[in-house]
């Protein structure tokens, strides 16, 4: 069983290479200890691939998988990713994601708030009325 990429994954990612003028030599490669969920094999293993673009200065790191030879393939497919956001000026995946999540943030915030000060309100009216029917009621 291979655990790597199939043929056309990666010949599809040279293509792309080749096309946005990124070379291999101008990749440094490092292969890291990972940590994290795995247990001792991730631990112990330098399965976790650091990739580092020295003519744009853009980095990735990636341990994705447990085996090396995948995580080198997807950490070169996100440093071909962040490389052509960066010449073509467009925001990265990644930044766009969070940028959504920090608005779905704000939007349940913002909900909440709303729902507490109509339950505060709600509490206040009922200590009123409540005060009231005491009032109405007690005859002293």
């Amino acid at each position: 069983m291979e655990t790597g990429p199939s043929k056309e994954k990666l010949a599809a990612l040279e293509k792309r290479m080749n096309r946005l003028g990124i070379l291999k030599s101008e990749i440094e490669e490092k292969f890291i200890k990972g940590g994290g969920r795995g247990g001792q094999k991730v631990n112990k293993s330098s399965s976790a691939v650091f990739l580092f673009h020295e003519k744009t200065g853009l980095s990735v790191k990636c341990q994705s998988s447990r085996s090396q030879h995948l995580n080198r393939f997807l950490a070169l497919r996100r440093l071909v990713d962040k490389i052509e956001a960066d010449q073509k000026g467009l925001p990265e995946k990644e930044a766009t994601r969070i940028e959504k999540i920090k608005k779905q943030k704000q939007r349940r915030k913002r909900r909440g708030k709303k729902r507490r000060s109509k339950a505060e309100k709600k509490v206040v009216e009922l200590k009123e009325s409540k005060a009231q029917w005491i009032s109405q009621s007690d005859p002293g």
